[in-house]
């Protein structure tokens, strides 16, 4: 298996907070699944784990150097929370058919966050 790509993001919390005021539903349904908006509105500061998973995305479209767009979308790429907690890809769609012609076996992504800032890495592997 070899590496097809690697990237990374940073993103401030405060600012996907703001988005959230600013914009509430129609930001949220636009950038996050159900699924990820369910988990992270569980928490205690649900931005943090927002801004996480917007990192996660991010890094991930680095990764496939394409940036989020027609080939790798908002909503083609799910960030879920494995029992043992680690994080988890789940891609559909348009990624996931891109992530099929690139050869992509496997996505590895790490998260983390603090009060102002959250960041992620990303690792793609295939053949």
């Amino acid at each position: 298996m070899k590496v097809i790509g690697i990237g990374i993001d940073v993103v401030e919390v405060d600012r996907i907070k703001s988005s959230i005021e600013g914009f509430s539903e129609r930001f949220l349904n636009r950038v996050f699944t159900k699924s990820e908006r369910e988990y992270c509105q569980k928490q205690k500061m649900p931005e943090l784990h927002l801004a996480a998973r917007f990192a996660a995305k991010e890094a991930i479209a680095k990764a496939f150097g394409t940036g989020i767009g027609k080939e790798v979308g908002w909503l083609d790429m799910e960030i879920l929370r494995k029992e043992s907690g680690e994080p988890e890809v789940q891609l559909r769609g348009d990624a996931r058919e891109y992530a099929e012609q690139r050869g992509v076996d496997q996505i590895m992504v790490s998260l983390t966050h603090a009060k102002q800032y959250a960041a992620a890495n990303a690792v793609i592997l295939g053949a």
